[in-house]
């Protein structure tokens, strides 16, 4: 049996959590540079609040509704996600992280336990240390407790908990779930399906397995075997190092200011080596890409992008940094264009293992890791940025729009909660 644990609203779960004014009135978390809806509180969707809404088109519609309105504080929602996951980590052997909000529970090894008191205790014990309410979904495979967490927030949203326990509940379950609610099929499958009179899960599970194989590839065929009950998907305890790392954001403002633009560069790029060297990797290549805003049709528009490669494979900070100014320097023009964005993406990533060095390296490498190591040391205990390369600066001119960013209640000392008695 696997359990799928589902954080409630989370972002405006961690909003309202803080803000207990904010509890009962409905709620949207803005994305980046404060675009669009990307999280709504119960009390929103039930105003037909869709995700996706342009903020600045909704301003009227959110003044009359009273709708509270929250930048997104990624610092606020990792932190309270971290809490949860160990929250429920005490409960089973293992678990798989599949979002910032969710997670798969392996209960393979706890056939003795009575698994709807799990379930509710799970559920309680996470409200009562973290404030976070979820929902939790028991089965029999992954596809099948996805479903059953669904299912318990639509119709057992009391208890917060379903545990697809014999055949009439799966049954049920199953009768439920439009076939475009299965996790795991799209859109284009969805019609597909549709198209072939197949409506419902229930549906999906009565047809032949030849005819999933034919139609929907391998991919189809594990997603029906397992809404059959046969575990079919593998599990990810630990997760797999990345291949490739992105890191991008939007300037708060147009801008053809070229100190903004490389200090955003060189941020970017000092991000991507620190998770390089968190996951113990090095890369070959790295792409620095900018772009303005496609959206300004009486604009000039351009996506400009350059890949480098490393002389040696690397992780170090200063290396990749240098790497990414060489190739904003090529790309960048100043007097035609109005840029929206820039990135920094790190290619071909190996184990540090793996790592062949170069006859013509005059680089002191080891003392360039001792350096590193430091620096990290240094910022995991007193904050990130504590230490950084001066090309970095402190002042972030080229930060997002966030006007509505509530406080990091829960990782600043300067912005914890204060109770006047």
């Amino acid at each position: 049996m696997f359990a799928l644990v589902d954080c409630n609203n989370f972002y405006a779960s961690c909003e309202c959590l803080f803000e207990p004014k904010y509890i009962g009135r409905p709620l949207v978390v803005l994305s980046n540079n404060d675009g669009c809806v990307i999280a709504r509180s119960q009390e929103a969707k039930a105003l037909g609040i869709v995700m996706g809404t342009p903020a600045h088109l909704a301003q009227d519609s959110f003044r009359k509704n009273n709708v509270v309105v929250c930048s997104s504080n990624y610092t606020l929602y990792g932190d309270m996600s971290d809490r949860v996951m160990k929250t429920m980590k005490s409960f089973v052997p293992r678990m798989e992280i599949y979002s910032i909000d969710e997670a798969f529970l392996d209960l393979s090894e706890l056939s003795f336990e009575d698994l709807d008191k799990l379930g509710l205790a799970i559920r309680e014990t996470v409200i009562k240390n973290t404030g976070i309410p979820v929902s939790v979904g028991i089965a029999s495979t992954k596809t099948l407790a996805k479903m059953a967490n669904r299912y318990a927030k639509k119709k057992h949203r009391s208890s917060g908990v379903f545990y697809a326990s014999d055949e009439n509940l799966v049954d049920e379950m199953l009768g439920a779930t439009a076939v475009e609610d299965i996790w795991g099929i799209g859109h284009q499958y969805a019609l597909l399906l549709r198209k072939n009179g197949l409506a419902t899960a229930k549906d999906l599970t009565r047809i032949p397995g030849d005819w999933v194989r034919r139609n929907m590839s391998v991919t189809g065929l594990r997603l029906w075997n397992e809404l059959l009950g046969v575990p079919s998907k593998e599990w990810e305890f630990e997760p797999k190092d990345k291949k490739n790392i992105c890191t991008s954001r939007s300037f708060g403002k147009l801008t053809n200011d070229y100190s903004i633009i490389k200090e955003a560069i060189s941020n970017h790029a000092a991000t991507c080596a620190l998770k390089l060297r968190n996951q113990q990797t090095v890369c070959r290549f790295v792409k620095i890409f900018i772009s303005t805003n496609p959206h300004k049709v009486n604009m000039k528009q351009c996506h400009h992008a350059i890949v480098i490669q490393c002389e040696t494979a690397t992780n170090s900070t200063p290396e990749i940094i240098a790497y990414s100014i060489k190739g904003l320097d090529l790309v960048f023009d100043k007097n035609n264009f109005l840029y929206m964005k820039c990135g920094v993406e790190v290619l071909d990533v190996i184990p540090e293992t793996e790592l062949q060095l170069n006859m013509f390296d005059l680089k002191d490498r080891n003392k360039s890791k001792k350096a590193l190591e430091v620096m990290d040391m240094v910022n995991k205990e007193w904050g990130r940025g504590t230490i950084r390369m001066a090309v970095q600066r402190f002042d972030n001119r080229y930060r997002l729009r966030a006007d509505f960013l509530s406080k990091r209640f829960t990782t600043r000392l300067d912005e914890i909660i204060q109770i006047h008695i």
